[in-house]
């Protein structure tokens, strides 16, 4: 079994490699998709979080034969690797440590702020740190990621991360709440290379934002900033002309 694997759909906008360290995610956010994409009862997603089986070993394997990748390995999509049974089972530790003894670069995204700045260490200008940006309230990111870092936690996880030469990056998807997503791009630009911005899908929430003026508004801000910046393409047709 191949730990390293090719991402399909929307998330081929992220990157082109990517390998999943754990079962479910204990951070509890109420917008995840992975539960739905990997077809497992939310409620034990949340509660019961852990490690693939054999996961380090099986990745060993794989990096063994000698396989090539263009671009970094995105850790990861249907988990957070710096989720707190990381704190114990140190899963994103080995794996990056692993993939860098075999020359691969390593990307980042993770809500887990603090937690994940013990690795950083590892890291060099060839990888690449982000973190998902939802809130710069701490109180609407306890309401909607009950068990993932605050938003101050995962801004000093990139200002360090920045400080220390390594690329960063943010995902501002999904967007929640259209002025909060915009005061994070001018709260971080500073310290983050490249913001990529995907809308909120598959929740009600979505039907309230008008995604059209947040769509021209995100982009007219990060070009008046010079910032590097991706629109998912599930927010760039709102910015085609009529």
């Amino acid at each position: 079994m191949t730990i390293i694997y090719e991402p399909r759909g929307r998330a081929r906008e992220y990157c082109e490699w990517a390998a999943n360290l754990y079962r479910g995610c204990g951070h509890g956010c109420k917008y995840c998709y992975a539960p739905s994409a990997t077809r497992t009862n939310r409620e034990n997603f949340y509660q019961e979080p852990a490690p693939r089986k054999s996961v380090i070993e099986k990745l060993a394997r794989q990096l063994s034969r000698g396989e090539t990748f263009k671009g970094p390995v995105l850790l990861c999509f249907t988990c957070d690797p710096y989720q707190p049974i990381n704190d114990t089972h140190d899963l994103a530790g080995q794996a990056i440590r692993l993939m860098k003894q075999h020359g691969i670069a390593t990307e980042v995204l993770t809500k887990g702020g603090k937690r994940a700045e013990r690795d950083l260490r590892h890291l060099n200008h060839d990888d690449k740190v982000g973190a998902t940006l939802t809130f710069t309230s701490p109180e609407d990111s306890l309401a909607w990621e009950p068990g993932a870092a605050l938003p101050h936690e995962r801004f000093a996880l990139l200002k360090e991360a920045k400080k220390m030469g390594i690329q960063t990056w943010a995902s501002l998807e999904p967007v929640i709440d259209p002025e909060q997503s915009l005061k994070i791009i001018l709260q971080t630009h500073e310290f983050v290379d490249l913001f990529k911005v995907g809308k909120l899908n598959y929740h009600p929430r979505a039907r309230e934002v008008n995604w059209e003026k947040f769509a021209h508004s995100a982009v007219d801000l990060l070009e008046s900033l010079g910032k590097k910046y991706y629109i998912k393409k599930d927010l760039q047709c709102y910015l085609v002309p009529a």
